[in-house]
């Protein structure tokens, strides 16, 4: 039996579907009996601009083990992303002085 139950995340990105790269708005996400993937429940990711009408997806199929190793994979990347980035920000020189002085530079 299908649950048809679905959960909706707001998001700000792009993906490239069939027609190329395409603005998304929606992630909506279920655990349910998948449409392709060879499994008996899946979680689907449907990703979606709501703003222009939503007529475009992209759309994913995991296994629960899958999505859950992905789950950890994200956090991890963004982790190590926002210590490299950090890094760089700290790393960057500043410049103190006058008004005249910092355009005396250029």
């Amino acid at each position: 039996m299908c649950s048809y139950i679905v959960e909706k995340a707001r998001l700000v990105g792009s993906a490239k579907g069939p027609n190329g790269w395409m603005r998304v708005d929606t992630a909506n996400v279920y655990f349910d009996h998948p449409f392709h993937a060879p499994l008996d429940h899946a979680l689907g990711i449907d990703f979606i601009c709501e703003a222009d009408g939503g007529r475009e997806r992209v759309a994913v199929e995991l296994s629960r083990e899958s999505a859950l190793a992905l789950i950890e994979t994200i956090k991890a990347a963004l982790a190590s992303g926002d210590v490299a980035h950090t890094k760089a920000v700290e790393a960057r020189p500043t410049l103190v002085g006058t008004q005249t002085e910092m355009a005396s530079l250029f």
